[in-house]
């Protein structure tokens, strides 16, 4: 690559804490160029002085506050993105979460939804141009989209309900909401490769397993139950995998797949389904462009 590694922009969501927060980290520490976001303004500030004091030698650190539950913030987030940097060689659509019932923004979306895929969704279609800066500059596969899935993908095996894909109607339960969400992760890494591929663009998702954070804090109680039966890992293991993701030449070609643990992650049948992914899409800016964007 032509560019120094000082050089590189990186920007994570999510990154106040948890995957995210160690993610950052690692990258400072290898002197790049690293754009944080967070919701908190608490986290924040302590993340981004975390951050900071891991940065190499020619590294710098940004760290910016918004609430992806709602797109007008989103959009404002990419806006200041883009008067930090002219490109961005790694998105990593880290932030999400899960809720114990419907929870309504003030747009009028389910905040499961919204803040999992919506968000991911506008934000990457925002710094499009910044990605493709950055693949003009350094060849075809250094530019890369990584999405933050889940193995929950799995469970919805039927598909996503086309009829009511925010569940705004109904018995809401929270498990399958996150499950059907964790599967659009997927079904977008899909489309999304196949749509920028031919830009030099590569995009992949993770699937972290579990991990030893505060993530399902805000879920039912099944959620909180099942994360005290399961061995986690570190945060920083899961950052190993994303750093060696973003920057591994074998990551960086055949876009679509996922990961788990360095190693490739065989992706079920309904987590690859090309008509599924581009509904997906096509819904996706529908939605949007309802709501103003």
């Amino acid at each position: 690559m032509s560019q120094s590694p000082a050089t590189r922009v990186v920007v994570i969501t999510g990154a106040s804490s948890g995957i995210g927060l160690a993610t950052a980290k690692a990258f400072a520490a290898l002197g790049w160029h690293v754009i944080g976001q967070g919701r908190d303004a608490e986290r924040s500030a302590q993340a981004a002085a975390a951050i900071g004091e891991t940065a190499a030698q020619g590294g710098k650190v940004d760290f910016l506050r918004a609430n992806l539950s709602l797109m007008a913030e989103t959009r404002q987030l990419a806006e200041q993105i883009k008067g930090l940097t002219g490109r961005v060689d790694v998105l990593i659509n880290n932030a999400g979460g899960v809720r114990d019932q419907r929870y309504v923004t003030s747009e009028g979306t389910e905040e499961t939804f919204s803040a999992n895929h919506l968000a991911p969704f506008l934000l990457t279609r925002e710094l499009m141009p910044l990605l493709e800066t950055a693949a003009a500059a350094n060849g075809p596969g250094s530019a890369r989209v990584l999405a933050v899935s889940s193995m929950a993908y799995l469970q919805p095996q039927q598909g996503l309900n086309w009829d009511d894909l925010q569940r705004l109607q109904g018995e809401f339960q929270a498990g399958a909401a996150y499950c059907e969400v964790k599967l659009a992760n997927q079904l977008f890494n899909v489309e999304l490769s196949r749509r920028v591929a031919d830009r030099g663009i590569v995009s992949q998702a993770l699937v972290p397993g579990p991990v030893a954070t505060n993530f399902f804090k805000h879920g039912d109680e099944n959620m909180q139950a099942y994360e005290k039966t399961v061995q986690a890992l570190t945060p920083e293991e899961v950052a190993e995998t994303l750093v060696w993701m973003a920057t591994a030449p074998e990551t960086g070609k055949d876009g679509g797949r996922m990961f788990y643990q360095m190693a490739e992650h065989a992706v079920q049948p309904h987590g690859k389904d090309p008509a599924a992914a581009r509904r997906l899409w096509d819904e996706s800016e529908i939605l949007l462009a309802s709501m103003g964007y």
